[in-house]
């Protein structure tokens, strides 16, 4: 699920990690320091989930020796690929690694909100479950608690057990400062008359996505039920390490059951229409 797009033989030639780090579609991924890999208590139990699993960990430390084959060289690419991301995610759920990912958010390296009142607040990445080959990874929103698929197919193709499910409620959890209000601005959303892209217009892009969300919303009328389509919506359910975050856990029962009255207004109002 990894991009496998490809850096500068000069970038490769300084370290195969700011080669990996500076290829296209890898922005979401911060620096693992090498002090950490090389501890192999870190590591636990990746030998059974990575092939080729020394070969891959010298190629990614720098240590791999240069007569292995260009066959099996590409293969262990992608294994390598792989085996950093499984550290990255151990990597950013720790102090140093929060600290490294917090700068990202700050700077809002991973887009902001598409949604209209969330007034361009800044995501965090997060993946919907911890086992690779799964999910792809997607952007949480702290300020109105929900996830959204990133715009880019690059970034949209990255592994989300890269970053776990975790990770970006243990951020908020170590630094409760960062958490956003759930009204007005929030204190990272970019200047006044700015949007997602950076220019004070209005791109032709978000008119396209916007004329297009209108015309699929106008086709949805008859024969759809509003409270079934209701019932069908999953929400995004904040867990660190599994377990559901307490403060956010009683708000989405309160949530939980406001709609489920709402629903059941919706098919009483549905049944007498009919």
């Amino acid at each position: 699920m990894d991009d496998l797009s490809t850096g500068s033989d000069s970038d490769y030639s300084n370290s195969w990690v700011s080669w990996f780090l500076a290829s296209k579609g890898n922005e979401y991924f911060c620096l693992v320091e090498e002090d950490y890999i090389l501890d192999r208590f870190n590591l636990t139990g990746l030998n059974t989930e990575v092939q080729n699993y020394p070969q891959a960990l010298d190629l990614i430390t720098d240590n791999l020796d240069d007569d292995i084959q260009d066959e099996f060289r590409t293969s262990l690419e992608v294994q390598a690929r792989f085996l950093y991301g499984l550290i990255h995610a151990r990597w950013i759920i720790t102090s140093r690694g929060l600290a490294k990912m917090l700068d990202k958010y700050k700077r809002a390296d991973f887009g902001r909100c598409p949604r209209v009142l969330c007034q361009s607040q800044p995501l965090l990445p997060v993946g919907l479950t911890d086992v690779p080959y799964e999910k792809s990874v997607k952007l949480y929103c702290g300020r109105c608690e929900d996830i959204y698929s990133p715009k880019s197919s690059r970034h949209g193709s990255i592994d989300g057990a890269y970053f776990g499910t975790s990770f970006p409620h243990m951020l908020l959890l170590v630094y409760p400062h960062m958490i956003p209000p759930k009204s007005g601005p929030p204190e990272m959303s970019p200047p006044l008359g700015r949007i997602a892209d950076g220019s004070g217009n209005e791109s032709k892009r978000s008119r396209r996505t916007r004329e297009d969300t209108e015309t699929t919303t106008d086709g949805l009328g008859e024969g759809v039920s509003t409270a079934s389509a209701a019932l069908k919506a999953e929400r995004h359910r904040p867990k660190i390490f599994g377990f559901q975050v307490h403060e956010v856990a009683k708000l989405q029962r309160w949530q939980e059951a406001v709609r489920d009255r709402q629903i059941g207004r919706l098919e009483a109002l549905e049944q007498e229409n009919r």
